[in-house]
């Protein structure tokens, strides 16, 4: 029995049942044609389970619903964390990436490793949904809902600051663990660095802010973070200022040194130091190579310090005062008024509870450094922000006057002796 040909190019009518729903599963969703451009971002119609609904027996999917279809974004979410739709969802307590799915209006989100009995659990939808025109969302939202445990009744309250900058840290990471079972509740600061997120579960929390270089929502080796240990029961707790710095166990190291000026190096570390550290000039030497001579040390600061101690004499205010030539200052005309001040109280301004952090060291000498001359500079006892102490030591080089001079000097007044002496022969 010979079997059916099939003329080249067709496909045969009994694969039309399968490659239909393929092809659907493959067409582009784009936005219906004609009509009014839609400006308006989605709305958020629903969201399920109900808030601080107890489900002990509960399996399902925490769900998002929409009055449009959303846009799954330009990279989809395939359990990696990367996708666009998985950066806007935080799922606590849990530290893997959750399976956060797209299905058109609405978003599901569910743990990796399923619900666990008798936890708390935090689900929050970040500001940032789009539609299939790309109108953005400012709208978020949190689901809390629990597997058994006791309703939460705790809020935890504080801001991050980033340390080395002295400002607060917007989108920074924070990370509550609930002990002694180390469940991690997650959540983001606002613009000014703020947090305040909840309910969560009372009990002993380590909060930690971190500042989210990679936004992974995870902390990272080498992210700058802070700590503190809160007790918290029923109602708002306080956590405070969260100063966020680099975490370094190893000592100090010196990554540059310049001649700030005749009399000064600025050493350069890879650290920042720790803050209200003080020297004596004994703590650093000087000496000019190759014979290893002393030069006497003045100081040895920081270089906040040291701006606020040899900081140059301002200029003279000449606000007012009638230039060379002016004709009406001849004349006997007034000088000019000045606007009248502001009359009500002062507003008082918030002074940082921290000194800011360096990571430069000024070494001042008695007597000018040599032209041409190589210095090693060492600095004893110096402490990073972590508690290391260790000794630094860099090599200061100071160039040759000639070359100094020559690119202070500007164009050669040599060149203008051949032309005298042209005119005088002439």
């Amino acid at each position: 029995m010979s079997m059916p040909r099939h003329r080249r190019g067709r496909v045969p009518p009994h694969c039309h049942a399968v490659l239909l729903p393929l092809l659907l599963a493959c067409a582009r969703i784009e936005p219906p044609p004609g009509g009014p451009p839609d400006a308006e971002p989605p709305r958020l119609l629903a969201t399920a389970p109900e808030s601080l609904a107890r489900l002990p027996d509960f399996d399902g999917e925490v769900e998002f619903r929409f009055d449009e279809v959303v846009s799954e974004g330009g990279s989809a979410s395939t359990g990696t964390g990367t996708g666009d739709l998985e950066r806007l969802v935080v799922l606590s307590p849990t530290t893997g990436v959750p399976d956060v799915k797209w299905r058109r209006s609405r978003i599901t989100v569910r743990p990796d490793e399923g619900w666990q009995p008798n936890r708390v659990y935090r689900v929050e939808l970040l500001p940032g949904v789009t539609d299939l025109r790309r109108n953005r969302s400012d709208q978020g939202t949190v689901v809390t809902f629990t597997t058994g445990a006791p309703a939460p009744s705790v809020r935890l309250e504080g801001q991050v600051i980033d340390w080395t900058s002295g400002r607060p840290a917007g989108e920074a990471l924070v990370v509550a663990t609930l002990l002694p079972d180390s469940l991690p509740y997650r959540a983001l600061t606002d613009s000014a660095g703020r947090f305040s997120f909840g309910p969560v579960p009372e009990g002993e929390y380590i909060v930690a802010g971190v500042l989210d270089q990679n936004r992974n929502r995870r902390a990272d080796g080498r992210e700058a973070f802070d700590t503190m240990r809160v007790r918290a029961k029923t109602g708002p707790a306080a956590v405070g200022e969260l100063w966020t710095f680099v975490h370094d166990t190893a000592p100090p190291r010196v990554t540059s040194i310049t001649s700030r000026d005749s009399l000064a190096a600025t050493l350069e570390l890879g650290q920042p130091l720790a803050p209200r550290l003080t020297f004596k000039p004994s703590d650093a030497t000087v000496v000019v190579l190759p014979d290893s001579t002393p030069v006497p040390v003045k100081s040895a600061l920081p270089k906040p310090v040291d701006d606020s101690l040899n900081a140059p004499a301002p200029k003279p205010d000449t606000a007012g005062r009638a230039a060379p030539g002016d004709t009406a200052a001849r004349r006997g005309a007034p000088p000019p008024r000045r606007p009248a001040p502001t009359l009500g109280p002062a507003k008082p301004e918030k002074v940082p509870s921290r000194p800011p952090l360096t990571n430069q060291l000024v070494v001042r000498v008695d007597r000018p450094w040599q032209p041409g001359s190589t210095y090693v500079v060492t600095v004893r006892g110096v402490r990073n922000v972590t508690g290391t102490t260790g000794e630094v030591r860099g090599t200061l080089t100071i160039p040759p006057r000639a070359a100094a001079d020559s690119a202070r000097a500007g164009p050669d007044s040599a060149a203008a002796r051949p032309d005298s002496a042209r005119a005088r022969q002439e």
